[in-house]
């Protein structure tokens, strides 16, 4: 593994906890009717802001939303679908239309990737101690007994129910507040706002633009210095949403670094030449999903991917500190860092 430089850990990566949502405050400001709601739920600070004379109404639904999404996908909260599925001891478990959903994305989004999001990396990375601040470097004997249990191939979903194999483990962290941020977006839209941003741990998505008119302007962290802004994207409509390996990281006694987004392939984190992958795209879940897919794929495999299904938009920071970022991005994009910035193109 490559050392980092030192700097402040955000430790803002999502794994979907137990954890219950708190601290749902409303604040209203006269000016331009804006209202704004913070929450805590799923291990991770929210925040949102929307404009309008029902803002406020809606925003009340999107955060009772958000509490039932993160009751209902906990890998530790021993009532949701999640945890007992993951306890099931191989029997088949009906769930809920969502976790079903989201299942059938990372099953599709895995094979789509060729294994780069795999959901049931659960349990490795629970032996890394992503999941409970526990770090450790595992040993190979135990990384290779855990992934012959590894595989989104060994699930199997049949309408609403799902079949584990008996010591396979799945976690939707890669996805859920993606898909969160979709179903804040529906929630203001369907209540009548037209206009409003939302932060899920540095997953930002934005419905319409400014009241004014005007884009919004989302600030990329720098990975080589995560208090600070690397670039900033104009959008509309659209999220952006960022993995990196500066979000939660140790360093192991071997003085080497280890980061959360673990390799499929061979059940260490993944070290392929990207530090950050930022995805922008109208859909928060497909932005979530290939976030985490493209940081495993590595810079070439990522942009050759890119170029195929063109779905989204797409910046990649490398470890040599070079910034890529997709042709559709030009006129939106403003680098404001020291790092150079070269355009990815479809040809």
């Amino acid at each position: 593994m490559k050392k980092l430089p030192v700097f402040i850990s955000l430790l803002a990566a999502f794994v979907v906890s137990g954890c219950s949502g708190t601290a749902d405050n409303s604040v209203k400001s006269s000016e331009d009717n804006v209202f704004s709601r913070d929450i805590f739920a799923m291990d991770t600070y929210m925040s949102l802001k929307a404009y309008g004379s029902n803002a406020d109404y809606a925003l009340g639904l999107a955060s009772e939303r958000i509490i039932e999404l993160e009751e209902m996908l906990s890998v530790t909260n021993k009532e949701s679908d999640i945890y007992i599925l993951d306890h099931a001891g191989g029997a088949p478990t009906e769930l809920g239309s969502d976790t079903i959903m989201l299942i059938e994305k990372a099953i599709k989004t895995g094979s789509k990737t060729n294994g780069c999001l795999d959901i049931t990396l659960y349990p490795i990375v629970r032996e890394w101690g992503f999941t409970t601040g526990e770090y450790k470097i595992p040993s190979d004997d135990t990384i290779a007994e855990i992934l012959e249990n590894v595989g989104y191939e060994k699930i199997n979903v049949s309408g609403d129910t799902v079949t584990l194999p008996p010591d396979c483990e799945i976690d939707l962290g890669a996805l859920a507040k993606g898909y969160t941020s979709d179903e804040i977006m529906h929630i203001l839209s369907e209540n009548g706002v037209t206009s409003a941003i939302v932060s899920l741990g540095g997953n930002v998505q934005a419905l319409g633009s400014k009241p004014d008119g005007s884009d919004w302007r989302v600030a990329v962290r720098d990975p080589f210095a995560p208090d600070m802004d690397m670039c900033i994207v104009e959008i509309s409509d659209k999220a952006v949403i960022t993995s990196g390996n500066y979000e939660r990281f140790f360093v192991g006694e071997d003085g080497n670094t280890y980061w959360h987004i673990i390799d499929p392939a061979d059940g260490y984190p993944a070290d392929n030449g990207l530090v950050s992958v930022t995805i922008i795209g109208g859909c928060g879940l497909d932005c979530d999903a290939y976030s985490t897919a493209m940081f495993v794929a590595g810079t070439e495999k990522a942009i050759e991917f890119y170029k195929s299904v063109h779905e989204f938009e797409m910046i990649l920071v490398t470890d040599d500190e070079k910034i890529y970022y997709s042709e559709g991005l030009e006129g939106s994009f403003t680098n404001i860092s020291s790092m150079s910035a070269e355009v990815i193109t479809l040809d």
